[in-house]
């Protein structure tokens, strides 16, 4: 198994399921995203520049979105913490998603690599 794989496939639920319905809303926002394996986690590139990452808060354990240009998206479901370029969106595994805000926020940092 791939260790890209391997990140999905050993997470508990409902932290793996919230994971990979992310992913798929990710892949399917453009054909030009593809998904690679860096610094040890899902990376998701467009047309090979860093777009996106899923990972896992430490301190909270919740599922998010890292956003590589979040710094310049302004929306109040992104956090800056201490990060100088990256924003994060979390997500509470037990509930859904909300896909239609995911979509916009995605779609507004994607505008910034076209």
């Amino acid at each position: 198994m791939k260790p890209i794989d391997e990140f999905y496939h050993y997470k508990e639920e409902p932290i793996k399921s919230c994971l990979m319905a992310l992913r798929d809303l990710v892949l399917q926002l453009d054909p030009g995203i593809t998904e690679d394996w860096k610094y040890r986690m899902p990376f998701f590139c467009f047309k090979g520049k860093m777009f996106c990452y899923l990972w896992v808060h430490k301190k909270t354990l919740q599922p998010y979105i890292g956003i590589v240009e979040g710094r310049q998206i302004e929306h109040p479901l992104l956090i800056q913490e201490a990060r100088a370029r990256m924003k994060i969106m979390l997500f509470n595994a037990e509930e859904g998603i909300p896909i239609k805000t995911v979509g916009k926020i995605l779609k507004q940092a994607l505008a910034l690599y076209k």
